[in-house]
């Protein structure tokens, strides 16, 4: 008699799934056929929670001559089933600081709303230890992280209110530039070597993460920008979400270099489930196989070690495998990890309990 696979539980490092709530009519509680995570598709493929980045579009032409108007086009086209990374060509200018505070904030609102209305099944963590126990008891466990710091000031006064309202990790930059750094373009065949490091603002901003224990994300970031944090942070150095450049030569991926001084820190990186991340020719089309995700775990494992790789989907912002789809989609990638041979005990690893370390050695908790 064939033994039973025990359901395993997935931890996400990211998601844009509250820019995707904005752009569309869709309920976070009620199955859909758009978008990537709800809570019915999050239970029917063992999701049980992640991290929720706080993503401000790029403002409309009036919103950036001193308005306050958003630029819906891009969550409409995620909500449509479309990309941050296909929506976005060309980098703008950065945006000013009163639009980001604005749109941060109604979008972290909508977060907290998220647990509010949700009976007990969501919780906001704020610690690595709630995230275990919500795991363990079966409760929808919700990070609050910043993909882009336009919304923190010269001074970093927002980034410890932003704190205390429970932001634990912090993204410098999305592919856009803004006053502490520069991030890097989507392009393909590329290196991340696209521009200058971190300000003295940007060098600042990593000083006071590490003082409140706020995890850095350097997935976007420009390689003159990694190379600063790891100068400059006492933490381990952590990409939330993002692939191996020897495989798929994009900007957004990492060097062996990189990756090396990941693993020296002790940190982690969570593979990103975007095909334009994966194929070997940086092309769109989602029926992919998922070997080729499994070949990039196998490059981070070989490089990394097996306390070092996770999960990192970039759900609701970015073209999924057409085998994944969506949350639900889920177990056919640990489907994946057990045909190449991988254990019980390095899946459970790589889907939630490698987060749970490098969370609870860099916030302390």
């Amino acid at each position: 008699m064939q033994a039973t696979t025990r359901a395993v539980p997935v931890f996400d490092g990211h998601n844009d799934t509250l820019l995707d709530l904005a752009g569309s009519a869709r309920s976070f509680f009620e199955r859909s056929e758009t978008g990537h995570i709800d809570l019915p598709r999050a239970r029917a493929g063992n999701l049980a929670g992640g991290f929720f980045a706080v993503f401000v579009p790029d403002p409309a032409p009036e919103a950036a001559a001193g308005g306050l108007a958003a630029d819906s086009g891009l969550a409409s086209s995620i909500a449509a089933g479309g990309s941050i990374y296909a929506a976005t060509a060309t980098m703008p200018a950065p945006m000013a600081l009163e639009y980001a505070q604005q749109q941060s904030l109604a979008t972290i609102a909508s977060f907290l709303r998220l647990e509010q209305t949700s009976g007990g099944q969501m919780r906001v963590c704020r610690t690595a230890a709630e995230i275990q126990a919500c795991i363990e008891a079966g409760v929808f466990a919700m990070e609050l992280h910043m993909e882009g710091a336009e919304a923190i000031d010269p001074g970093l006064d927002m980034l410890d209110v932003l704190h205390a309202a429970g932001l634990r990790s912090l993204g410098i930059c999305w592919s856009r530039p803004n006053r502490f750094g520069h991030g890097v373009p989507f392009a393909f065949p590329s290196t991340g070597d696209t521009g200058p490091g971190l300000s003295e603002l940007g060098i600042a901003l990593v000083q006071r993460c590490n003082q409140l224990r706020v995890m850095i994300d350097l997935s976007h970031l420009n390689a003159a920008g990694f190379w600063d944090v790891a100068k400059h942070s006492r933490a381990p150095l952590v990409a939330t979400h993002s692939n191996v450049h020897a495989i798929c030569a994009s900007a957004r991926n990492l060097s062996e270099r990189q990756l090396d001084a990941i693993r020296d820190s002790d940190g982690l990186v969570g593979l990103n489930f975007h095909v334009g991340f994966l194929r070997p020719d940086g092309g769109r089309d989602p029926d992919i196989a998922l070997d080729i995700m499994i070949d990039h775990l196998d490059a981070l494992l070989q490089r990394l070690g097996p306390t070092r790789v996770a999960l990192g989907s970039d759900f609701d912002g970015a073209t999924m495998p057409a085998a994944i789809r969506d949350a639900a989609g889920l177990p056919a990638l640990l489907a994946a990890m057990r045909t190449r041979g991988y254990g019980e005990d390095i899946i459970e690893q790589i889907a939630w309990r490698n987060w749970i370390r490098v969370l609870r050695q860099t916030w302390g908790e």
